[in-house]
């Protein structure tokens, strides 16, 4: 049995250039890239991941991985495994900043407590909302369908030279104003409505100078602002997995599966 360098460069590439894209998507990726979940743990799946996946990859390209070329397929597989998680955590992010809007219109943009998404101080009410969609998205069984899509990606978009492109990348970038735009629909309910309320208090304050509207507008904005999100809870996730639903869509036209 003759085996030469080239033989074991090559079958390191077929186990790095997997790996490389899993371990990216597991860095990028709702859950799994959380803080208290340990990079060990992230480690051990991807490396288990890819002893899976390496049998039923398609024949790879001869090219010998620390050349400029094998440079180039590693970045595309760091570049689409990023994409990949980068996509999800931005309708995550959608929630955050609809949780942001609803708490200050409360008047609990004080109350705030890390998430352990990011590691950042956000509002209670925006990590209750990060909270319920995330089991939302465990109940979909979400990040067991991105994980396949990442896994069927490897025969729809074979590791080689040619991965995402320029206009993958700006479908992606653009597709990111979503945050916002997703982040305004969810809150919309809850914010138009406190504002009304404000704008009452308002004419009341200027009717009666001698009322402390401070103190009586607080209490009522802040019990108003529950009962609202309480009534609007099931539209919120309704229009979460919409946002869910067109984040799938943007990953499989990318990932071409």
């Amino acid at each position: 049995m003759n085996i030469t360098e080239t033989d074991i460069l090559g079958w390191v590439a077929s186990f790095i250039w997997p790996l490389m894209r899993i371990s990216a998507m597991f860095v990028a990726m709702p859950l799994i890239s959380m803080r208290a979940v340990p990079a060990r743990a992230r480690l051990i799946l991807s490396l288990a991941m890819t002893f899976f996946v390496m049998p039923l990859l398609p024949p790879l390209t001869t090219v010998e991985m620390f050349s400029y070329t094998g440079m180039v397929i590693a970045v595309q597989q760091i570049v689409i495994g990023l994409v990949t998680g980068f996509i999800l955590q931005l309708v995550f992010a959608a929630v955050v900043f609809a949780g942001q809007g609803i708490a200050l219109g409360m008047g609990l943009g004080f109350a705030s407590m890390v998430d352990p998404q990011n590691g950042q101080q956000v509002p209670v009410v925006a990590q209750f909302y990060v909270m319920t969609t995330t089991l939302v998205f465990l109940s979909l069984d979400g990040h067991l369908l991105l994980i396949k899509m990442l896994l069927d990606s490897f025969v729809s978009l074979p590791i080689g030279i040619d991965g995402l492109s320029k206009s993958d990348l700006w479908i992606t970038l653009a597709w990111s104003s979503r945050m916002f735009a997703g982040g305004l629909l969810l809150s919309m309910p809850v914010i138009v409505s406190l504002l009304l309320v404000n704008i009452s208090f308002g004419v009341a304050a200027r009717a009666a100078p001698q009322l402390n509207i401070f103190s009586v507008g607080f209490p009522v904005t802040l019990m108003l602002g529950i009962v609202l999100i309480w009534l609007t809870l099931p539209n919120l996730l309704d229009q979460f997995s919409g946002i869910l639903t067109d984040a799938y869509d943007l990953i499989e036209k990318l990932l071409r599966v």
